[in-house]
């Protein structure tokens, strides 16, 4: 059986939970997502979540929320999935990039230093592969120079920078519940803040703008969580820690072993910061060749991400023509190895015996 890159961890919990509120009748935004929004506010600790339909919404609703618009520039990282980015531009802004730390793959704080200019009104921060940014440096950049904080933590649920968890920093962050995040409800994100007119701007914009009902005071969209998806996530938010650190174990094992090869560098995290290990991604010179390898012996892989956001042919088309070396180079040797929390001991054993094998036929 081919082990998969990827898998969500749902069990008997969720899909009790979900039958329950179809049998409730209330399967739109009610009761279950508001409690939903309390609990992960009080995981992550902070005053208010907002919960969307999915997470680039909630990264929209977001950069709304704080009027960033046309003519505004917003510095943020060239390697990441494209809905960071994207998210910028939906508000008409420009989204400046700011070159990755080679070693976690993260936004530098040194290049985002070199990016501020004038039409900067914020920096929009991915904490990558379920590893914390440098927080503190950016905080300092944001607080020195005005700006708002944006924290995209889609990847990084339960993830800790120097004892607080990653969400609790800027002035808004958003998460995704993607299927293939740390946890899920099938689509679904989460917008947090301490600062209670941000929660409000936010609730009006992702419920049509309504005040109450049947009065809009400002445009809005329909980019709410249904009470189906909040099911799921209450019963996956029970569930985070442990699965986290299941995958936290899988990711040490394939350190002890893959460490001793040479052509390979294995995930690298500072001490002070949990690494949720969304992905677990390697480094390796020939990566497309061990990739086929491991396919053709059952094992699958993913590239987290081939392509930087400017090389898109989106970014080519609207005028960008940047270069950063790190987020080049990276894009072309990544690799991630499956690490969720379903793989059992046989399996991590038949992805690490299918590596070596590769390496003494080579």
């Amino acid at each position: 059986m081919k082990i998969k890159v990827s898998h969500p961890a749902i069990g008997e919990e969720e899909v009790e939970s979900v039958k329950k509120v179809l049998l409730s009748g209330m399967i739109a935004s009610g009761p279950k997502t508001k409690e939903f929004e309390e609990d992960f506010a009080e995981y992550i600790g902070v005053k208010h979540a907002i919960a969307t339909s999915n997470g680039t919404v909630a990264l929209h609703t977001a950069l709304k929320a704080l009027g960033i618009k046309k003519g505004d520039e917003v510095v943020t990282t060239p390697f990441s999935f494209i809905a960071s980015s994207n998210a910028i531009l939906y508000v008409g802004a420009k989204p400046v990039f700011a070159d990755i730390n080679p070693k976690t793959y993260n936004i530098d704080p040194d290049k985002v230093l070199e990016k501020i200019g004038k039409k900067t009104k914020a920096l929009l921060v991915v904490h990558l592969y379920g590893q914390p940014c440098e927080m503190d440096s950016l905080l300092e950049i944001a607080s020195d120079h005005k700006l708002y904080l944006i924290e995209d933590a889609s990847q990084a649920h339960g993830a800790i920078y120097k004892g607080r968890k990653v969400g609790s920093f800027g002035n808004i962050a958003t998460f995704s519940f993607y299927a293939t995040k740390n946890m899920t409800t099938g689509e679904g994100g989460m917008i947090l803040t301490n600062n209670s007119k941000l929660a409000e701007k936010s609730r009006l914009i992702i419920n049509h703008g309504q005040d109450r009902k049947y009065s809009h005071i400002i445009l809005g969209y329909n980019y709410r969580m249904t009470d189906i998806q909040a099911a799921i996530g209450i019963a996956q938010l029970k569930k985070l820690d442990q699965l986290n650190e299941k995958r936290i174990r899988n990711a040490e094992y394939y350190n002890r072993k893959l460490s001793i090869l040479s052509d390979i560098k294995i995930p690298y995290h500072p001490k002070y910061v949990k690494h949720v290990y969304h992905q677990y991604v390697i480094w390796i010179s020939q990566r497309n060749k061990l990739m086929k390898y491991l396919l053709n012996n059952g094992v699958q892989t993913a590239v987290h991400y081939p392509t930087p956001i400017y090389k898109q042919p989106l970014y080519k088309e609207i005028g960008y023509n940047d270069f950063h070396e790190n987020a080049d180079e990276a894009s072309k040797h990544v690799l991630s190895l499956p690490v969720h929390p379903l793989l059992d001991k046989n399996q991590l054993n038949k992805v690490v015996d299918i590596i070596y094998q590769y390496y003494e036929e080579e």
